[in-house]
């Protein structure tokens, strides 16, 4: 068997890719080079406490450094990027060990001891360099004039959607963490756990904080989980355990997993509805193939999801007349999933080019987050989902349509609230790797 690279070398060709993109950016700007910003620390409101630090995504792009604010890159794509590393002397806080890691050697790094003080250790010609980060009045007044131009960003977010092998290995590992936190979690809802005890257990079992992990974790029993993005733990378990919702994720050297999954016990209507998810899920998966659209993934989906209305005795229509009458987006109203990366929902999806030009989600549904032509090497999250939800399904008994709606079944279903089964999956030219289902979640 051939050796696989080393971290070293795929980080090696990552850093080689980012290069080359620099390149391409900084002349479009007619600029030398960009100065990136890991950003800075914020205070809450008459507070001296710290909102927990979020890196800026295009410094992470670079170098995996998430939990040091004050830091600073200077790349322009030819030379050896600079990384200013911030390492204060403070007795109050851990302070930073001065990198030695397997991406060390790919920096010309420079130490930083007071945050304040960076402006020696960048570049003096400041009109020649663009300033990419959050802090807008930092940048003034280091003197940056060119802050976050449209034609670097948009070159770089449209590209960023062509993982490296690098990007692709982090993944991987991401999901590692998130699908043991998973199994975590269904093991404390059949144990009758608090949604609380529930989260708990998945961090335990994902070895992260909520600060490591990429987003707040959707952990709903019952009729939560008709709320699409519920984000509350109660602290006392229910008196009955109908169902179970969890969307969580894991982060691995700043790149997200982001997987969902449903739970019941079995021998209910929504139990078959939850199998019958599971398989629309698995159809889609298949569907992702170069050269198809990503939007129409999301016919196809409502496609499924309206036939297993008609199938399941919920809606008095063929799945046909479901969907062009809209009933499917009652029960669907969300898009059917999004580009995964550096961020959770990652960036340059709803753009025709990387000069970002607009490419809007369809009229019919707005909610979609990518509108891209499907690509290898591209990762996408998969996750259509069924739901009652209350302020919908009173809008559509309202309507001309809701005397196709059996009510009854509505009535049996809304103590389990809904169902979302969400895969993470890598497209390669000839086949798809479904990272989360190779997992066993």
């Amino acid at each position: 068997m051939q050796n696989q690279p080393s971290v070293s070398e795929l980080y090696r060709q990552h850093i080689d890719t980012l290069q080359q993109r620099t390149r391409e950016a900084i002349e479009r700007e007619g600029i030398d080079g960009l100065v990136i910003h890991s950003g800075q620390g914020k205070r809450l409101f008459l507070d001296d406490n710290h909102y927990p630090f979020k890196v800026n995504p295009q410094f992470k792009a670079w170098v995996p450094i998430v939990d040091n604010p004050n830091c600073w890159l200077v790349v322009n794509g030819t030379d050896k990027p600079t990384l200013i590393f911030y390492r204060p002397v403070d007795f109050w806080h851990k302070v930073p060990p001065e990198p030695s890691d397997f991406w060390a050697e790919f920096f010309d790094i420079k130490f930083l001891k007071q945050a304040d003080a960076v402006e020696k250790l960048l570049p003096f010609d400041k009109a020649r360099y663009a300033y990419i980060g959050e802090y807008l009045e930092v940048a003034r007044a280091l003197g940056f004039d060119n802050v976050n131009p449209d034609r670097v960003m948009h070159y770089l977010h449209y590209h960023r959607a062509y993982k490296t092998d690098y990007e692709l290995m982090c993944m991987r590992m991401a999901n590692d963490k998130a699908t043991a936190g998973h199994v975590a979690a269904r093991q404390a809802f059949e144990n009758f756990e608090s949604e609380l005890n529930i989260h708990l257990a998945y961090c335990r079992a994902a070895a992260q904080s909520e600060n490591d992990l990429p987003y707040t974790s959707i952990v709903a029993l019952n009729e939560n989980a008709a709320i699409l993005h519920y984000m509350f733990y109660d602290n006392q378990a229910p008196i009955q355990h109908r169902s179970f919702l969890i969307d969580a994720g894991a982060s691995y050297n700043g790149y997200a997993a982001d997987i969902t999954r449903t739970y019941t016990p079995k021998g209910t209507l929504f139990a078959e509805l939850i199998e019958r998810v599971d398989r629309v899920t698995l159809s889609l998966v298949d569907a992702l193939k170069p050269g198809t659209l990503y939007s129409d993934l999301q016919f196809f989906a409502h496609e499924g999801i309206a036939q297993i209305l008609q199938d399941c005795n919920i809606v008095n229509l063929d799945a046909q007349a479901i969907v062009d009458t809209g009933i499917s987006r009652t029960f669907f109203p969300h898009g059917i999933g999004h580009y995964l990366g550096l961020q959770v929902h990652d960036v340059g999806a709803l753009v025709a080019d990387d000069r970002g030009t607009p490419n809007p989600a369809p009229d019919e549904h707005p909610f979609l987050r990518c509108t891209r032509p499907i690509e290898s090497k591209q990762v996408f999250t998969i996750e259509p989902g069924l739901y009652i939800i209350d302020s919908l399904l009173k809008e559509l008994r309202a309507s001309e349509n809701g005397k196709y709606v059996n009510w009854d079944q509505i009535d049996v279903l809304r103590p389990y609230g809904g169902i979302r089964i969400e895969d993470n999956v890598i497209v390669h030219r000839d086949r798809n790797e479904n990272m989360t289902r190779e997992r066993g979640v």
